[in-house]
Order: C-alpha cells, then sequence, then structure tokens
C-alpha cells in the first residue's frame, strides 16, 4: 500500500507508492484497486490518459468536466518533473477557489489524487516531461471547462523559468470570476 499523505484542501490526497530498488532498476505498483480500497479510496477509473510536453514551462490547463461527466484524476509523473496544480472549484467549500501544488517526478514517484470538483493543470519543469493520469470518466467535449492558469484571484506560484508554452484553448481561457461553477461542496456526514 502507497504512504498517503494530505494536502490542505479536503479531499486532495498526496499517494507515494513503495519503490523496490536495486541495481536494475526500480519497481513500483502505481495502482491497486484492492490496497486503495482498504485505504478508503474507491474510485473507479476508466480511462488512462497520457501527456507528453516537449520543452520546459509548457503550462497545460487548469481544466475540469461538469457533472454529470466530472473527472476524479490519478495523477502521475513518469519522466521529469511538473508541478501539478488543482484548485477547489466546490461551491460553499471553505477553500474555494484555493489552489495546492505537488511536485511530481519520475524520481519521487508521488502521484495527487484529485477528486471531482477541482480543476487540474501542471507546468514542465524540463523537457521531455511526461504525465500520466487515471480519469474516473471517459472524457467529453461538451462537458469540458478551463480557468485562465495565470489568474491573479487564483495567485498560483507557477515559478516559471521562461515565457509559458500554451495552446491557444489555454490562452484564452476565462478567470474563476463569474464561473458559475457546475460543482456543490459536500461536507463530510
Amino acid at each position: 500500500m502507497p504512504d498517503i499523505a494530505t494536502p490542505p484542501l479536503p479531499g486532495l490526497l498526496v499517494l507515494t507508492p513503495r519503490r523496490h530498488a536495486d541495481a536494475r532498476g526500480v519497481f513500483e505498483e502505481t495502482w491497486n484497486r484492492a490496497a486503495l480500497a482498504r485505504a478508503g479510496i474507491l474510485t473507479d477509473f476508466v480511462q488512462d490518459n497520457r501527456s507528453l510536453s516537449l520543452a520546459p514551462n509548457t503550462v497545460r490547463g487548469l481544466h475540469f468536466q461538469a457533472p454529470p461527466r466530472a473527472q476524479a484524476k490519478l495523477v502521475r509523473c513518469g519522466r521529469g518533473c511538473v508541478l501539478d496544480v488543482a484548485v477547489d472549484l466546490r461551491r460553499g467549500s471553505p477553500t474555494y477557489g484555493h489552489w495546492h501544488g505537488e511536485e511530481l517526478s519520475e524520481e519521487n514517484g508521488r502521484q495527487l489524487l484529485i477528486p471531482e470538483g477541482f480543476a487540474h493543470g501542471f507546468v514542465t519543469r524540463e523537457a521531455g516531461c511526461e504525465l500520466c493520469y487515471k480519469c474516473s470518466a471517459p472524457y467529453d467535449p461538451a462537458a469540458e471547462g478551463t480557468l485562465r492558469w495565470d489568474d491573479p484571484e487564483l495567485g498560483i506560484a507557477w515559478r516559471l523559468t521562461g515565457p509559458a508554452v500554451l495552446s491557444e484553448r489555454d490562452a484564452a481561457a476565462p478567470p474563476l470570476r463569474g464561473l458559475a461553477s457546475p460543482f456543490l461542496w459536500e461536507a463530510a456526514a
């Protein structure tokens, strides 16, 4: 079972799988349904995605899918190093509009479990970064939404070392202000 840490935004989890290293390299189990269920993580993942970013300072996001096609994600960096960011979009949440960033790298093996109700994005720290992530719902372009990655209201500390490399869609994304969030905070009973 991985080590599990809880960052300051309720619902986010940082998982660090156990690594077995020897002269050949490293082996780690990056996902095990039964082990995670024993830890109370019951998300049913239905799709795996891979993103390869060629240049450092590539920003992808902030993306989300609205209900009923909302996605939880289990994100890891297969190669390179990224700052992975989640923004709470759950109306009524005590941390609505707050963000958490986690450095994910091939070296540290950490994973970020992002529940439904969060926007997700990342920035590459070096060339040739590969991000791999599981999703709890298939991609649905009719349900997708974006937020402006550099929205001053969010104040995300991306720590870029040069100009951001963006898609046209991400460059034109709207700010948080005015978003009619489709997500609702459900406090734990």
